[in-house]
């Protein structure tokens, strides 16, 4: 009932999932990221295979160990679908034999790409093809690529419903956490709220707080500066903001 891309960003430590499906709010079970290892559980998705995956992965265990023990323990494996990839970039990935068809996973060089329920094999194979044919793009735009490749060639079976992406850059928290729970047209929807994140919110995301300078930058004065300045930019070329945000009456 899902497509899902998890990967890894060698250059800049980022780890990223993006994932689709006819489903209400997948992003609050699918993802699981630590600042080293990223994680997407699915099918008939059990979320501890996600949230223990990730921390063992992240604490220094192999991807493929912890699959074949999360296999091993759960009776429901056979309907399970799960892939990870770590700091190494070594993936592992598991689709069980009871998945709906047609489900199946492919991967690549730090990326790992899976789907359940889907119009068949071509749907994470565009996916992958997609991810692998814009290594300029930013982590966001690259999953979104992915994602809407998937789509075009027929996606989730089912229909559509909700989407996410989930950004890690080496800190416990999200540098960017985007969720789309229940729309007719999500991916869309998700690329409005990618561009909405632009315009503040990633400027500040920037700044916050991290493991090594805990409390980030105090100075807001440049914060103001730069979205000043991008706000000025896109009146120059007569962009509109993106956001439903309403003010005051």
């Amino acid at each position: 009932m899902t497509y899902s891309i998890v990967a890894r960003d060698p250059a800049t430590g980022e780890f990223g999932v993006g994932v689709a499906s006819r489903f209400f709010a997948v992003g609050a079970l699918v993802p699981n990221i630590r600042p080293n290892a990223a994680v997407a559980t699915q099918a008939f998705v059990n979320p501890l295979w996600g949230v223990e995956g990730a921390e063992r992965i992240a604490a220094g265990e192999a991807p493929e160990a912890v699959r074949a023990d999360l296999v091993a323990r759960d009776a429901g494996a056979p309907q399970r679908q799960w892939h990870a990839i770590d700091a190494a970039g070594r993936i592992a990935a598991h689709t069980g034999a009871e998945c709906i068809d047609w489900a199946g996973h492919l991967a690549g060089e730090n990326v790992s790409v899976a789907g359940n329920m889907l119009a068949g094999p071509g749907v994470i194979a565009a996916a992958l093809a997609a991810w692998q044919a814009a290594p300029e793009l930013p982590m966001a735009d690259r999953l979104l690529a992915a994602m809407l490749a998937a789509e075009g060639a027929g996606g989730d079976k089912r229909g559509r419903q909700s989407a996410a992406i989930r950004i890690h850059d080496g800190e416990v928290y999200p540098r960017l956490d985007l969720r789309v729970d229940d729309h007719a047209r999500p991916l869309e929807e998700l690329e409005r709220l990618l561009a909405v994140a632009r315009e503040r919110f990633t400027l500040f995301s920037a700044r916050m707080g991290r493991a090594a300078a805990f409390s980030g930058e105090t100075d807001r004065r440049p914060l103001d500066a730069a979205i000043a300045a991008l706000e000025a930019e896109r009146e120059a070329m007569g962009v509109p903001s993106r956001s439903h945000a309403a003010d005051p009456d």
